[in-house]
C-alpha cells in the first residue's frame, strides 16, 4: 500500500481524510488511466491529511469564521493578497490592476478607508470577480491567506503537517503527488533527513505550486534556499512541476531555475477552474508523470 501519496492544497479544513480521498482517489487514478497505465489500486493510493490542524476550535461543521478585510492583518497575508491580486490582473482581462481605478478597484466605500485598508478591499474585490474566483467569499479567500502564511508562521502546524506526511511514506512509496500548499509541505518533508533518511521516491509531482514565489514562499522555506537557489530533496529522483498558465497560486510556474535542471515544468489547461486538484489529476501530464514514477523512470514521459 501506499505506492502514490497524495498531498492537499488549503481549504479542506472541514474535511476528513476519508471524505477527501473519496474525490482525489478516483481522479488520480483516472488521469492514469488516460495515460496508458499503470493504473494504481484504491489501496496502492493513500492520502496525508493535515486540513483539521487549521480548523478552528469550537466551531460548528461548515461554519467559516466572518473574516473581511480588517482581518488582512499581517506583512506576510498582506504581500500574498497583493501577489495574487497583480498576477490575476495580468492573466485575466476582466480583473482591473492595483493600479487602475474604476470596475472593481478604488470605488464606493474603499476610497473613504485608510491606504492599506483600501488595497485589501480593492484586491478582495477584484480577485472575487477573477474567472476561477468567481463565488468565491471573501472570507474563504482570507480564509486560504491565512493557512498558507500560516504555515510558515506557526511552527506547531509546520511540524504536525510533515509528519503526517512522513507517517504516509512507506518504502513502497515511489511516487509523491502534491498539490497547492501541499507541495511546499511535500518539499520539506521530502528534504527532512530525520523524518525520511530511508525514502526511495522515484517522483515527486506538484500541482499548482507557490514555491517559486520568491519573498513570500522560496525564501522561507526549510531548508533556506542560498541565492534563491533552493536544495534537491535527497529521496527524491525525479520532480514534474505542473501548472495551468491562468492559476495565480502558482505565479511563478516554472521551478527549474530554484530547484534545478532535473525539474521538467508542464503547462496544462484546466478550463475555468484553473487551480482545482481534480482538474489537474485528470490532465493526462499528471497521469504520465504519476506513471513514469511507479515505471521508476525519470521525469515526465
Amino acid at each position: 500500500m501506499g505506492e502514490v501519496v497524495f498531498v492537499h492544497g488549503v481549504g479542506k479544513q472541514y474535511l476528513s481524510e476519508d471524505s477527501l480521498a473519496r474525490d482525489v482517489v478516483p481522479e488520480l487514478r483516472g488521469g492514469t488511466r488516460l495515460a496508458g497505465g499503470p493504473v494504481p489500486t484504491d489501496d496502492e493510493v493513500s492520502v496525508a491529511f493535515y486540513g483539521d490542524l487549521f480548523r478552528p476550535r469550537g466551531t460548528r461543521a461548515g461554519h467559516l469564521p466572518r473574516y473581511d478585510a480588517v482581518d488582512v492583518e499581517t506583512e506576510e497575508e498582506f504581500a500574498l493578497l497583493m501577489a495574487w491580486w497583480a498576477e490575476a490582473a495580468r492573466t485575466d482581462p476582466d480583473v482591473p490592476g492595483p493600479g487602475e481605478v474604476g470596475g472593481r478597484g478604488l470605488t464606493g466605500w474603499a476610497a473613504s478607508q485608510p491606504m492599506r485598508l483600501r488595497a485589501v478591499q480593492a484586491a478582495l474585490n477584484a480577485l472575487t470577480g477573477a474567472r476561477f474566483l468567481r463565488g468565491v467569499v471573501d472570507r474563504a479567500l482570507i480564509g486560504d491567506l491565512k493557512q498558507v502564511t500560516g504555515y510558515f508562521t506557526e511552527a506547531s502546524i509546520r511540524s504536525e503537517a510533515k509528519e503526517r506526511l512522513a507517517a504516509r511514506i512507506t518504502p513502497q512509496t515511489r511516487v509523491v503527488v502534491a498539490h497547492s500548499l501541499g507541495s511546499v509541505v511535500a518539499y520539506e518533508t521530502l528534504c527532512d533527513e530525520k523524518l525520511g533518511a530511508s525514502w526511495d521516491v522515484h517522483a515527486l509531482i506538484t500541482l499548482g505550486s507557490p514555491l517559486g514565489m520568491g519573498a513570500i514562499v522560496l525564501d522561507r522555506l526549510q531548508p533556506e534556499p542560498v541565492g534563491r537557489r533552493a536544495a534537491w530533496p535527497k529521496p527524491l529522483r525525479s520532480w514534474t512541476n505542473i501548472a495551468d498558465a491562468m492559476d495565480i497560486v502558482s505565479a511563478v510556474r516554472e521551478l527549474r531555475p530554484a530547484f534545478g535542471s532535473r525539474v521538467t515544468d508542464l503547462t496544462v489547461h484546466n478550463g475555468t477552474h484553473m487551480h482545482e486538484a481534480s482538474r489537474y489529476l485528470t490532465a493526462v501530464e499528471t497521469g504520465q508523470a504519476i506513471t513514469a514514477g511507479l515505471r521508476g523512470e525519470h521525469g515526465a514521459s
